[in-house]
């Protein structure tokens, strides 16, 4: 494109004579031979000889205007935007009114620069010219405006201390293919992509070793082949999900559709078409599932939508089936072009590509936005300069460290085409940190593996982070976004549920939790710890944070009508024992009175208190003093 408003702006050039030096007509013939050849060099995508052809006629002719404003478009193309900037001037010098059209060219190169106050000063010189035609004003007044957008953004966001540094991942990634599309696991140990080779697009893996990312190989098993290209893929969380996009497949329901593979003991499953609920007869790709796998991500040109791309989400029932595609909204959606979404693990955060909202160009820029507590998306933020560009930006994910960020770029650096880059965000636009929980569900007799439902949820808010459902196995992976209190519930029917909670409001380690859950069968003296149970100091209300633990134990009676229980409140040692003898017996009152409000008979119902008696752990620390203050329920009959 840019070489065609090149060319326009060229012809356009040569009809203003009126007060310019430069003749066209009198440049030396060899000089201008030679000039031509290497302007046929350019067309035909050979820049070096262009450069160097172009070059050998300035030498001849060292006033060649022309040749200067050519080197400029060359180097612009080639997006070396500092040295297009160089020729421009050089050409500018020599004759500021011949030159003056190539006014426009110069800003968008300026902007390629990061330099958006001179691309300002440049362009509106440029509009000030009252010859120009429709198009050339058109041209020139969306630029003006994208430059004011680059300069109020920088004032919003003035982050001086931000640099920009993409680190290329080396040859163990990227070779002199090109490497697009990365996606990673949440422990940031597998890094999955697209490799395009002779034309033929297959997803490939690496492993992250001692720090070094192991040489990438084509996924094993039935994913890849020969015939037809898989790319633009999203690895699940806990990496044994692969979401991706299969273009013209025999049993494609239109010209790209999104395919799951699962991850089995002999590599990756033969892949399924999600379907008409997802798929339909027009082009759905860049699929990206969400950390609970409820929720998938993706971009269609689909009718319905509210430009030419959009970006839908499907949600997984209780049965395992994804439902009917819905619209993202107004909020993320517009008449441009929306795609690449990326969900994070913080299951918050969204990273899109947009040419509808403002930004730098009239390419793709990369956009975040973030869940609210209605489940609507807040205004997409641009990323800024210098992460976006006036150039294409195509996906971005992020670690789940919330500040580690992944893309692919043609840079100077690369290996050849796309390369696959990291580099850290602008604290602002950083998703929540996550940590994860992972282990193994399992009954407490007989060890095997269980099946089962496994609930995230904000104690102070009582909002449901996640659900998701173990592999048959029993084994589970949920993130913990960093910043709140969790309540960690597992639930399986004939069987106690569990209950765990997890602190996250100030942690600041890269800890891994793993978690192996006994879930006991429901049968006389059978009995668990409610910790997301909680009191204030010396009270016996009840906090709010402990409704979401105790509407658990309401949905345990109500699936076991004939079961009884017997509610047991401790204290640690701290105080008089005949006042913590009274204190506990309070609180296990306080919890068998939300019971009853709630519709549980009372005659199923006893309590008592046992003060400081029967501790878990040591009262001689603050841990283990939490820890013997604990409600306890156990089975009295069912």
């Amino acid at each position: 494109m840019q070489k065609i408003l090149f060319l326009s702006l060229l012809l356009t050039c040569f009809l203003q004579t009126k007060s310019q030096w430069y003749d066209p007509e009198k440049v030396d013939h060899n000089a201008n031979t030679i000039y031509n050849l290497g302007n046929n060099k350019a067309i035909n995508g050979d820049y070096q000889a262009a450069i160097k052809m172009i070059n050998k006629a300035l030498e001849i002719e060292p006033k060649f205007v022309d040749a200067y404003l050519s080197l400029a478009g060359i180097y612009a193309d080639m997006k070396d935007y500092a040295s297009a900037v160089n020729y421009f001037e050089k050409g500018f010098k020599l004759d500021p009114v011949y030159t003056n059209y190539y006014l426009l060219p110069y800003s968008i190169d300026l902007a390629g620069c990061g330099r958006f106050e001179d691309a300002l000063n440049a362009v509106d010189t440029f509009l000030q010219n009252p010859n120009l035609n429709e198009r050339s004003r058109k041209a020139g007044e969306f630029r003006k405006k994208t430059y004011e957008f680059a300069i109020n953004y920088a004032n919003m966001h003035p982050y001086k201390n931000y640099i920009f540094t993409p680190k290329n991942l080396g040859d163990s990634i990227n070779t002199t293919n090109a490497e697009y599309f990365p996606s990673l696991t949440v422990d940031n140990h597998t890094l999955t992509f697209t490799r395009k080779i002779n034309g033929n697009e297959d997803i490939y893996e690496s492993n992250l070793i001692d720090g070094n990312w192991s040489n990438a190989n084509p996924l094993p098993g039935k994913i890849n082949s020969s015939a037809f290209n898989e790319g633009a893929q999203n690895i699940s969380q806990d990496g044994k999900w692969m979401l991706f996009t299969g273009c013209n497949f025999p049993e494609g329901l239109g010209s790209c559709d999104l395919y799951i593979s699962y991850l089995t003991k002999n590599g990756w499953s033969e892949p399924q078409n999600l379907g008409p609920n997802v798929n339909s007869e027009f082009w759905e790709s860049t699929p990206s599932l969400s950390p609970d796998k409820k929720d998938l991500y993706f971009s269609s040109n689909v009718p319905g939508g509210f430009g030419g791309k959009d970006i839908w989400v499907c949600h997984r029932g209780e049965d395992g089936k994804w439902g009917p595609a819905l619209n993202l909204g107004a909020e993320i959606n517009t008449a441009g072009d929306e795609s690449t979404p990326f969900i994070h693990a913080d299951n918050q955060t969204l990273f899109f590509n947009s040419t509808g909202h403002p930004g730098y160009s009239e390419k793709p820029d990369l956009f975040v936005s973030r869940k609210l507590p209605n489940g609507k998306w807040s205004q997409p933020e641009n990323l800024g300069y210098p992460i976006n560009t006036i150039d294409d930006e195509g996906s971005l994910v992020v670690a789940s460290d919330g500040k580690t960020a992944y893309f692919s770029s043609d840079r100077s650096d690369s290996k050849g085409g796309l390369d696959i880059y990291s580099f850290e965000l602008r604290p602002d636009i950083r998703p929540l940190k996550t940590l994860w929980v992972k282990g193994q569900v399992y009954d407490k007799k007989t060890k095997a593996g269980l099946p089962s439902t496994v609930e995230l949820t904000d104690v102070n808010t009582r909002e449901l982070i996640s659900q998701l459902q173990t592999d048959e196995e029993g084994n589970y992976l949920v993130t913990l976004p960093v910043g709140k209190d969790y309540a960690f519930n597992v639930h399986r029917k004939g069987y106690l549920f569990y209950s765990e909670n997890y602190n996250m409001s100030n942690i600041s380690s890269d800890s891994t939790y793993t978690a192996d859950i006994p879930l006991q069968p429901i049968e006389a003296n059978a009995h668990i710890i409610l910790k997301n149970v909680f009191f204030d100091t010396k009270k016996t209300e009840l906090n709010p944070a402990s409704i979401t633990e105790l509407d658990n134990v309401v949905r345990l009676m109500n699936e076991n009508p004939a079961m009884k229980i017997l509610i047991t409140g401790f204290t640690d040692n701290v105080g008089k024992p005949a006042d913590n003898l009274i204190l506990s017996k309070g609180r296990a009152l306080a919890v068998v009175n939300y019971l009853i409000q709630k519709g549980i008979n009372n005659t199923r119902l006893s309590f008592k208190g046992l003060g400081e008696a029967n501790p878990v752990a040591n009262n001689n620390t603050e841990e283990g003093r939490a820890l013997n203050r604990r409600t306890e329920l156990s089975v009295v009959s069912n």
